[in-house]
């Protein structure tokens, strides 16, 4: 997918979510030459339906027969009228995951970050709790686990961003409980019994969420953009699922590591700018930039998989026209200002 083939605006949430769930031509030949199925755990999240969709599609396209299934505690029949097999499961539970379909490929999507201070005890049993009765219950599968950059100290903007070699050093309880979350699998790749790559994730953006949703949207009401955290990594949230799914091969015993996110570093500022400009808004900019925030190096991805196919400029394209009309949205800041680590 070339830019010329993008849409020039996305109106509505059907055309948002076409885009979203586009394969990759080098997805739909991977489904070609996967062997098993696909499982989808915790897919009625943010980033769930998505990468659902993106899987069935790409599958179709491949004209190879394969299950896709997914499974989550909250209503995914919107997924079901779209042909994908779907199950209720509460991770919570001991033992519920044994009772799901048996699929030698899965994705693990479940994590709690939104609401975590003051409720630190539930988000540490949902990041740990849940991620290890999933491992016990997929032995001898191949496993794509998010996580997050989070994981990595913060880092400065003189530093090209964290790689997959650079040392955990979570600031938080929220960063610290995603730490415990691969380290829960890796028990399991440690001894050779399930085989995974952890997804670091910085920062997928859509129309409805993410960090330029977040710009935007202070730009439009005319509030404060605060600078601080001046700089941030992105990627529409279509292209990280596409890497998500061809990331499947590089599961191992012990895990393999892989950071996804865009090839550039955004200046919050000059976001805001642009928004400013697309907008016919005044941008009100606050504070300093002080050169740190959660900066990775998606390098590797990238190199392997290819740059994201929408570029940054076209993201901020498509979430001003979004708000301009008005479009919906999730509700969940995503606190990339944030440096110490509460959310």
């Amino acid at each position: 997918m070339t830019s010329q083939m993008l849409p020039s605006h996305l109106d509505d949430e059907a055309q948002l979510d076409a885009l979203l769930s586009r394969p990759w031509p080098e997805l739909v030949d991977a489904m070609r030459t996967l062997d098993g199925d696909l499982l989808l755990v915790g897919a009625g999240g943010k980033i769930g339906p998505t990468l659902a969709r993106l899987a069935k599609h790409a599958v179709d396209a491949s004209g190879i027969p394969r299950r896709v299934a997914a499974v989550d505690v909250t209503d995914l029949s919107g997924l079901a009228a779209e042909g994908i097999e779907t199950h209720r499961c509460d991770l919570m539970e001991p033992r519920a995951l044994e009772a799901m379909p048996k699929c030698r490929n899965v994705v693990y999507l479940v994590g709690r970050k939104f609401g975590s201070t003051g409720a630190e005890s539930l988000t540490w049993a949902v990041n740990c709790v849940a991620a290890y009765q999933a491992a016990r219950a997929l032995q001898g599968c191949r496993v794509a686990a998010f996580s997050t950059g989070c994981v990595y100290p913060l880092m400065h903007i003189r530093s090209a961003g964290a790689l997959e070699s650079t040392p955990p050093a979570p600031v938080g309880e929220y960063a610290q409980s995603c730490l415990g979350r691969e380290r829960m699998w890796d028990i399991f790749a440690d001894a050779g019994l399930i085989d995974v790559v952890h997804i670091r994730l910085n920062y997928a953006v859509e129309c409805r969420y993410g960090v330029l949703h977040d710009i935007g949207l202070k730009v439009l009401r005319g509030e404060p953009v605060d600078v601080t955290t001046g700089y941030a990594n992105v990627i529409w949230q279509g292209d990280a699922c596409n890497q998500i799914l061809l990331a499947l091969s590089l599961a191992s015993h012990p895990a393999a590591i892989l950071n996804v996110t865009g090839p550039e570093t955004l200046s919050v500022r000059q976001v805001a700018m642009e928004f400013a400009r697309l907008l016919g808004h005044k941008a009100v900019i606050v504070g300093e930039e002080n050169g740190m925030g959660y900066l990775s190096n998606a390098s590797r991805a990238n190199g392997l998989f290819g740059n994201p196919r929408v570029p940054l400029q076209k993201a901020i394209e498509y979430t001003a026209h979004w708000l301009a009309r008005g479009g919906a949205s999730l509700g969940k800041p995503t606190h990339f200002e944030t440096q110490d680590g509460k959310y």
